[in-house]
């Protein structure tokens, strides 16, 4: 009786099979490395939380250019992938109106790790307005940046920054195989999910 259930389980494959009329890009899947950053939260000029992936310069303080943004970049590919290096692109984000994260950052719970909402858009792809800002080769690499360098590179003007104007740094994995990752979905990069990776990370304009 099994081998006969086996058997008509084998035609049933093989019919579904034929039926086939298309090819998805999905099925050709294969492992990939992601990106990991680590924030020194000691460096935020206002409160934040590891987890979150987010720095403060506060707007309010008289020494806001001089203020520092610091993080360290790694990745992991959890022996399936290897990196050879990483396009680093920055860019500066005008704040919409409405729909900004809540500060102080509102943690999930149950739990209280991860914060409840995304604190950068996603999905976090390179835009035409950000800017290639370095090219690691050697991890970790750590990045201490203050606001007045971030505003020199992409040509911002700190006396116009309002609450909620962001800096962000988004990656690109160069691997090993040949292969360039350029985008990374929710399911990736999510940091109010705890997600496996962190294709973005940034500094938040606030002020107390």
């Amino acid at each position: 009786m099994k081998k006969i259930t086996l058997y008509f389980s084998l035609l049933l494959l093989v019919a579904l099979d034929a039926c086939k009329t298309e090819n998805y890009v999905w099925e050709n899947w294969t492992y990939t490395a992601v990106p990991l950053v680590a924030v020194n939260t000691a460096k935020s000029a206002l409160p934040t939380v590891s987890t979150s992936n987010t720095s403060f310069f506060d707007l309010g303080a008289t020494n806001l250019g001089s203020q520092e943004f610091e993080y360290v970049l790694k990745w992991e590919g959890f022996g399936k992938a290897e990196v050879q290096s990483i396009d680093v692109y920055l860019g500066f984000v005008k704040a919409p109106t409405s729909g900004n994260p809540a500060y102080p950052i509102v943690l999930s719970q149950p739990g209280g790790v991860y914060p409840s909402v995304t604190q950068f858009p996603l999905p976090s792809r390179v835009g035409a307005s950000d800017k290639l800002y370095s090219t690691v080769t050697e991890f970790p690499k750590t990045f201490t940046v203050t606001a007045a360098q971030l505003a020199a590179f992409t040509g911002t003007n700190l006396s116009t920054v309002v609450q909620n104007d962001y800096f962000l740094f988004k990656f690109i994995l160069n691997l090993k195989d040949g292969r360039r990752i350029e985008g990374f979905q929710e399911n990736v990069c999510d940091e109010a999910r705890g997600e496996v990776g962190d294709c973005r990370v940034g500094v938040r304009f606030r002020r107390k």
